[in-house]
């Protein structure tokens, strides 16, 4: 009996000419279109509209995908890209990191509240739970990519990458899969609270959850993984975990305040208009 799993998915689903449908193109796209489903129950449910979700789809697009191209050329290979700026905008020959998103989307989203005067808190509330949803979708694509893996394993779950011929003589952690699995059952759970609670939830309490909770689980799966850079190797700790800190931090910041003074979420999101005496 093998005690390992051997991994030999093509990346690409299929190809017409010189269009090509990737694994992890449609399960990145897959995210934002079963995320805008659920996000318009959320919101209509708490007396928004069909209309603000697609307005702020749009601002999650744009800021996670400049947000996670900047990520990585600015935290990863900022000398190549400085110098090659040209291949900042190939996004097609990946590299997309996932703290370069989340400032992406926290920037974008602050863009769309002050524009139609939302709540950023509640916003950003319900926004994480299908922001969770999507980070699992995205961790699957890393592994039809065979890509961001893990050290050598013994264990029977260790996934031989065929595909990269550097790596394949031994089983591996996928944790591709064990991110995809944390991050969904994250998702599960902010969902849970939402619908159990509504706007009964204190503001604040879901995006705490989240960030500590996901960065936190990040900085530890990152002892497993393979270093994504050469300049990793001399490193205490990694990219991914120096930058998960400060944002594990900004999480407990917000529990802390939470669990000091819980106030409840505006109705409905909606700052209003301050009028003039």
């Amino acid at each position: 009996m093998l005690n390992y799993i051997t991994w030999n998915v093509d990346p690409e689903i299929f190809s017409i000419g010189p269009l090509s449908i990737r694994w992890y193109g449609l399960l990145f796209a897959l995210g934002f279109i079963i995320g805008q489903r659920i996000l318009t129950k959320i919101y209509v449910a708490e007396g928004r509209t069909e209309g603000d979700v697609d307005v702020i789809t749009i601002y999650m697009i744009v800021g996670t995908v400049l947000g996670a191209r900047l990520g990585h050329t600015l935290f990863y290979s900022p000398e190549y890209y400085l110098s090659n700026p040209i291949e900042i905008l190939k996004i097609w020959e990946g590299g997309l990191a996932s703290h370069g998103a989340t400032i992406g989307i926290l920037l974008a989203l602050w863009l769309f509240s002050r524009k139609y005067k939302f709540d950023y808190m509640w916003v950003l509330d319900r926004i994480v739970i299908v922001v969770a949803l999507g980070g699992a979708l995205i961790r699957l694509g890393n592994l039809m990519n065979s890509e961001i893996f893990g050290h050598p394993t013994n264990l029977p779950w260790g996934f031989i990458f065929v595909r990269q011929n550097e790596y394949s003589h031994v089983p591996r952690h996928p944790t591709q899969l064990y991110e995809s699995l944390s991050v969904f059952l994250l998702f599960v759970l902010l969902y849970w609270l939402w619908k159990k609670y509504k706007s009964a939830l204190p503001r604040g309490l879901l995006f705490g959850i989240f960030v500590t909770a996901l960065f936190t689980f990040r900085f530890l799966v990152e002892f497993l993984k393979e270093n994504q850079v050469a300049k990793e190797a001399t490193m205490a700790l990694n990219i991914g975990q120096q930058l998960s800190i400060p944002l594990i931090l900004i999480g407990l910041i917000i529990l802390f305040r939470v669990w000091q003074n819980p106030k409840p979420a505006l109705p409905g999101g909606k700052v209003q208009e301050r009028t003039k005496a």
